[in-house]
């Protein structure tokens, strides 16, 4: 008798998808398609069919409009086996409530550095949103962080149980080009979201001796389009599309203060284009000292350095990270929703039913 083997769920919240372009986005996109390629179900509670508006200085994000209804069904409904909210937004924070009232236990990720990025618009206190993320993750067995600096800064912040979730990179998609002619001057490009946080300025105001492309869209387009009229800004490009243009570029640029890591560094060096960034975080983990790239306070200084890294050397590098590798990571940190000993909210016949039971 051949015995069937009943494959687990996963669900993943996450207010950050498609038709998103960043890197909260390919992360999950890429780690969805390896859990299934290892065996488990994947659904993905998303924006995707719930009300939105467009977010605030960030229109092409769509926030949902009172999700906990709708979310507690779909988590009704899908019965998951294990739980993870990747965002603190609408959908995450409804499912976080609809969990911690259901004691379904469940895991949370930490992608980006939302406190400096809502200070940077809005000025509210750092101080304020710290206190939200300390609220918000406390009941999640591990806060999954991308770098060791990342988790460094959360265990001193207190927030959460702090755990090393690595990314990796597609290195069939993103490779070096077979042949590659040398540019007549050097391309210094930066590929990513056009805003504020991203400090492009610093890139931009550069004096170097070659071109500036700027690839991706975002709401500091127009203005530094407007103010950088030497500059070649391509607007936002897909998938495929990319590595085209990071194989024909020189140095991948990265000024940004405040990522958590930036995929979009290990996409550059998989096409063997060296980068050249900040000693900051993100930078400091993805690169450090590697011959990935180069790090300095100095950007021009480290944009000049980077032009002479071999760019085989860089993909070597590059091919020490792996998806494969970071979606077991992501597993072994997961924990079942609900002790199976235990009579939970799954086990309610009357689970996809939403409302309260009349009195008669």
């Amino acid at each position: 008798m051949k015995m069937t083997t009943i494959k687990q769920t996963i669900m993943i919240v996450t207010d950050a998808w498609y038709p998103q372009v960043n890197g909260v986005v390919r992360t999950l996109s890429q780690t969805r398609e390896e859990l299934i390629r290892l065996g488990y179900d994947v659904f993905m509670l998303t924006p995707e069919g719930f009300n939105t508006i467009a977010c605030p200085t960030y229109p092409e994000i769509r926030l949902s409009l009172l999700p906990a209804s709708k979310v507690a069904q779909l988590i009704r409904t899908v019965s998951p086996d294990f739980l993870h909210i990747a965002t603190e937004g609408p959908l995450g924070l409804a499912a976080r409530n609809f969990a911690t009232r259901n004691a379904v236990k469940f895991t949370t990720a930490y992608h980006t550095r939302f406190p400096e990025y809502i200070h940077s618009r809005t000025r509210i206190p750092l101080s304020v949103t710290y206190s939200f993320l300390r609220w918000f993750h406390k009941p999640s067995t591990a806060l999954l962080a991308p770098t060791k600096t990342v988790f460094n800064d959360l265990s001193y912040q207190d927030i959460g149980n702090p755990a090393l979730w690595p990314r990796g990179v597609d290195l069939h998609h993103f490779s070096p080009a077979t042949r590659r002619k040398k540019n007549p001057k050097p391309i210094f490009i930066y590929v990513g979201r056009v805003a504020v946080e991203k400090n492009l300025s610093d890139f931009l105001d550069l004096e170097l001796e070659g071109e500036k492309w700027v690839v991706g869209d975002g709401p500091a387009l127009a203005h530094l389009k407007s103010k950088y009229d030497d500059v070649v800004f391509f607007g936002m490009k897909t998938r495929d599309e990319l590595p085209a243009f990071y194989r024909q570029a020189d140095v991948f640029v990265f000024p940004s203060k405040t990522d958590t890591f930036g995929l979009v560094l290990l996409e550059a060096m998989a096409c063997g284009l060296p980068v050249a960034a900040f000693p900051v975080t993100g930078p400091i983990d993805v690169v450090g000292d590697s011959d990935g790239g180069v790090l300095d306070n100095n950007l021009a200084i480290a944009c000049q350095k980077a032009l002479k890294k071999p760019r085989g050397k860089v993909r070597a590098y590059a091919e020490t990270f792996s998806w494969d590798n970071a979606s077991r990571i992501f597993l072994s940190h997961l924990v079942p929703s609900q002790v199976p000993a235990d009579y939970g909210v799954f086990d309610n016949p009357y689970k996809d039913n939403t409302s309260l039971p009349l009195k008669y």
